[in-house]
């Protein structure tokens, strides 16, 4: 089907103006359709909304990826459908630990993908940094608070995490007093190891 056939598509079964050229946009990820659009788009293709999707990151992503609407979803959570919808289009999840494990079982979701869609990547990512650099005990606590691992996992995963950080930054600055690095690579290493904090983590809690 050409993006003509599409747009066809979906103004004869859905009614809705869309025209070949936004088709063609939503198809190189230059533009985005709305949840409905996307349940039409689905619909005129034959597939579930969830196949159009890349892996999804947000929370609306994940949702319509199960194919929920944001009252049953919200019903689940045993929140208000406005409650539900404020946080799932500020990107910022803010439930209670009991509603957090009632999302993770509806959406599916592994920690590292609950960390994602709740909007908690960055805050997370600052908590291992500091952990890393620092003395990585004090981040036990609020490392598992934030993220739906236990602390037994997460103590074991800061403790291997500083310790890579730590042999990665003598073995460069070794490499610096021999003359055989400059000082701006060893620099360049560690900030490497810090952009890929939160990747890193997650790649040691299957290690």
């Amino acid at each position: 089907m050409t993006p003509g056939h599409v747009a066809y598509g979906l103004g004869a079964q859905y009614g809705l103006r869309i025209g070949a050229e936004t088709v063609a946009d939503w198809e190189r990820g230059l533009a985005r359709p709305t949840e409905y659009e996307l349940t039409a788009l689905a619909g005129v293709l034959w597939c579930a909304p969830g196949e159009l999707l890349t892996a999804a990151r947000t929370l609306r992503e994940h949702r319509i990826a199960r194919e929920l609407t944001v009252d049953e979803l919200a019903g689940q959570l045993g929140l208000s459908v406005s409650s539900y919808l404020r946080m799932e289009e500020s990107g910022r999840w803010r439930g209670n630990e009991r509603q957090s494990t009632a999302l993770i079982e509806a959406l599916q979701l592994d920690a590292a993908g609950f960390v994602m869609a709740a909007g908690r990547d960055e805050e997370l990512a600052e908590l291992l940094r500091s952990a890393v650099t620092t003395r990585w005990q004090a981040y036990v606590k609020p490392v598992s608070k934030l993220a739906p691992v236990d602390r037994a996992p997460v103590q074991k995963m800061l403790e291997r995490l500083h310790s890579d950080y730590q042999a990665l930054m003598a073995t460069t600055l070794s490499w610096s007093s021999t003359g055989t690095e400059s000082a701006g690579a060893t620099g360049d290493a560690g900030r490497a190891f810090l952009a890929e904090i939160v990747q890193r983590f997650w790649q040691t809690a299957e290690a």
